[in-house]
């Protein structure tokens, strides 16, 4: 796995929107706190074009990160938000210039596609907060600090208290490639090209608006699949706007322990990344430390 240069000062970032259309004040605000960080910005030519739910037609979103893909001299791109979109792209993409000349891409939800696409093409990227994060909570925000501190080279590691569900846990230490993201985008993707399980990796997930039965067939999925085969770890993170469903006797985090209550691997819950204010960033195709104890979680990477 190549990992992308730090980010020096002057470096040059683009915004871009490969997926679903946004708010320009959400994409300048982002703007700003990078400018901030002493990068030179620039906005995609097609990052505020609308196009039903999308940020323009496929082939504005595809040109957009095809050119700064191909750019040397981009150093950082920060896809605006997710929403659907990216898998419409991935197939198109060409990855030549990108393994030439790394360069970190950052964003979680759809952009999951993204990463896979990058991991299996040997590239590390970031899972982390877009653009609407960015705006609304600026420069000092825990979390935009944490992906400051990544890009720029400082090593990053997580003390994350045991939360609500820590009954659930599994401890135990490990370490390995993080691999995953958004549940919904992954599973759309397991048997394709762009899906490349690390061996002995660390498979982290989080996701919105999902019923807890379309959650259990999905971890159903992944275990069908083989993938709770080859992981060393397993991090859920935080699952958003859902119900829970009366129906069964059991509750969401309970079903995902449940399904993988026969494999030996350290689990942990809570964690804090997903479509929540507290999204730390996970280095995609880097090999990090996890500890589970009876306290706490720590991710180091």
């Amino acid at each position: 796995m190549k990992r992308p240069p730090n980010l020096q000062h002057n470096d040059k970032a683009v915004i871009l929107s490969p997926a679903g259309k946004i708010d320009k004040q959400l994409v300048f605000g982002a703007a700003d706190v990078l400018e901030q960080w002493g990068l030179q910005v620039e906005v995609g030519e097609n990052a505020l074009c609308e196009t039903g739910r999308f940020a323009g037609f496929s082939e504005q979103r595809l040109s957009d990160l095809q050119k700064a893909m191909n750019d040397p001299n981009v150093r950082l791109i920060l896809c605006s938000r997710g929403g659907y979109g990216v898998v419409q792209l991935i197939d198109k993409l060409d990855f030549a210039g990108i393994k030439k000349n790394p360069k970190w891409i950052v964003g979680y939800s759809d952009i999951t596609a993204l990463h896979c696409a990058l991991q299996t093409n040997g590239i590390m990227s970031l899972h982390a907060p877009m653009a609407k994060h960015f705006s609304d909570e600026g420069v000092e925000d825990v979390s935009v600090r944490h992906m400051k501190n990544i890009l720029t080279g400082q090593p990053v590691t997580y003390h994350i208290p045991v939360g609500k569900n820590s009954c659930l846990n599994r401890i135990g230490t490990v370490s390995g490639k993080l691999f995953g993201g958004n549940l919904s985008v992954f599973c759309g993707l397991l048997g394709t090209q762009y899906v490349k399980v690390p061996k002995s990796g660390i498979l982290f997930i989080e996701d919105i608006g999902e019923l807890p039965y379309k959650v259990e067939r999905m971890l159903y999925q992944l275990k069908f699949a083989g993938i709770f085969d080859q992981i060393s770890g397993f991090i859920i993170g935080q699952f958003t706007d859902y119900e829970e469903d009366n129906g069964i006797s059991y509750t969401l985090y309970e079903s995902i322990r449940k399904i993988v209550d026969e494999y030996d691997f350290p689990v942990c819950f809570d964690f804090p990344i997903g479509h929540v204010k507290e999204n730390f960033p996970m280095i995609m195709g880097e090999r990090v430390s996890l500890n589970i104890s009876e306290d706490e979680i720590v991710l180091i990477q």
